[in-house]
């Protein structure tokens, strides 16, 4: 890990080797340019600093490998954007909607259509179901993490979501 290779598009992004015959496949969350990484990365750190009671409450129940031993990061760069949790094991974005998604639809398709582009599963959650359904949520992340790291990659196992995700 941490070699560096061109992009398609000409852009630097790390490489993994994965596989007994290391293959090398880019890792997901370092496809961004050196430009934009610079921009975001600072917008993370922040957004780290300030979690919403919500992302905090969450935040506690999956850090440390405490959701069925996956590690989880938080405000985690993928390209362009900052998913709120972000488990590379299982590829897997867990974003956790405030208000001001309720005014931001089509950002919102527009961003889980990318994500998805890239391989990963993205589960999105209300800050009103995390704080009142956490042990619900934890069951439906815990759910899909089984799926997922049960699945070869690439395959992105899909199941019809549950009652309180919109995945």
């Amino acid at each position: 890990m941490g070699k560096k290779r061109d992009d398609s598009n000409g852009d630097e992004c790390l490489l993994r080797e994965v596989g007994p015959g290391k293959i090398k496949m880019p890792l997901p969350h370092t496809r961004t340019t050196h430009e934009i990484w610079e921009k975001i990365k600072p917008l993370a750190r922040e957004m780290r600093k300030a979690p919403t009671p919500a992302e905090e409450a969450l935040w506690q129940q999956i850090r440390g490998k405490r959701l069925l031993g996956c590690r989880f990061r938080r405000q985690h760069p993928i390209d362009r954007f900052i998913a709120d949790f972000y488990c590379a094991e299982a590829r897997l974005v867990i974003e956790v909607d405030g208000a001001i998604h309720d005014y931001t639809p089509e950002e919102d398709a527009a961003r889980q259509a990318f994500l998805e582009s890239l391989g990963l599963r993205v589960l999105r959650f209300s800050n009103g179901d995390v704080l009142t359904y956490l042990n619900g949520v934890l069951e439906r992340i815990g759910e899909v993490l089984q799926e997922q790291t049960s699945s070869p990659p690439g395959s992105n196992a899909s199941s019809p979501p549950g009652p309180l995700s919109t995945a």
